[in-house]
């Protein structure tokens, strides 16, 4: 199954600024007038610490409504790899600060079909310490989904980077890489990294206040972190959205100032 065929079972319709999510059995047009709400599902996991920012994807959910056509559903979903509800989503996030135990071989193989046939993942590092905790676990699990790649930085001119906000800096809780880092298959990149702690930047108590500060940066770096994450959500829901539109030499110029 390709990407845009995963994704078409789930999605209906684009509209102007953003991308608004319907759902529909594959090969059949959605019913007129119904337009479902994008979910943003957090994947749970043995061990480690898989919610490390309970309060982060509501406010991340209202930026996005704010900023976006997208209508999405406030709350997250939490899964698993053993859930068949993993397939109704095709963005999943998964975070978390320390090691965390090994996924069984039907997770492994769950997981890769699940990238392989157009969903994605954003893996987001909560502790920010290369080679440490979350980072050595999750580089271990990704290998045994995909032993023949590497991890690899995201080119400054990579879709996901300018799928809405033009982005020059990778934003988070706090500022451990300049960069993004992900895993190609062909002309995707299905899994992508951040080791700057995204949901932490995102996460604000339920009187609004901000729970964590981001260092160095401070309220830019926030704002940075959620300009992220709107634009992985509309990478993960429309892959390439602007490689081919008329405006991209603008886009080329602006990223080149």
């Amino acid at each position: 199954m390709k990407r845009r065929d995963f994704i078409r079972t789930l999605l209906y319709g684009l509209i102007a600024a953003g991308l608004a999510p319907g759902r529909a059995a594959a090969g059949q047009p959605a019913e007129q007038g119904h337009v479902s709400r994008f979910v943003f599902a957090q994947l749970k996991y043995r061990g480690g610490d898989w919610n490390p920012h309970p309060l982060a994807v509501t406010p991340l959910m209202e930026e996005l409504m704010q900023r976006t056509s997208v209508e999405a559903a406030a709350s997250r979903r939490e899964v698993s790899l053993v859930d068949r509800d993993l397939f109704s989503h095709p963005f999943l996030y998964m975070t978390g600060r320390y090691d965390f135990e090994p996924f069984t071989p039907d997770e492994i193989e769950t997981l890769r079909r699940f990238l392989s046939y157009g969903g994605f993942l954003l893996a987001d590092d909560a502790l920010g310490q290369p080679g440490y905790g979350f980072d050595r676990s999750l580089r271990r699990e990704i290998k045994r989904i995909f032993p023949d790649k590497e991890f690899r930085r995201l080119p400054t001119g990579h879709s996901a980077l300018r799928s809405y906000y033009l982005l020059r800096r990778i934003g988070g809780m706090r500022s451990v890489h300049p960069y993004l880092e992900g895993i190609a298959v062909g002309n995707a990149t299905p899994v992508i990294y951040c080791q700057n702690d995204l949901g932490g930047a995102w996460e604000r108590d339920q009187l609004g206040n901000w729970l964590n500060p981001c260092t160095p940066g401070g309220e830019e770096q926030r704002r940075d972190a959620f300009h992220l994450g709107i634009n992985l959500i509309l990478y993960a829901m429309t892959e390439n959205y602007k490689e081919d539109l008329i405006h991209v030499p603008f886009i080329r110029r602006r990223l080149s100032r």
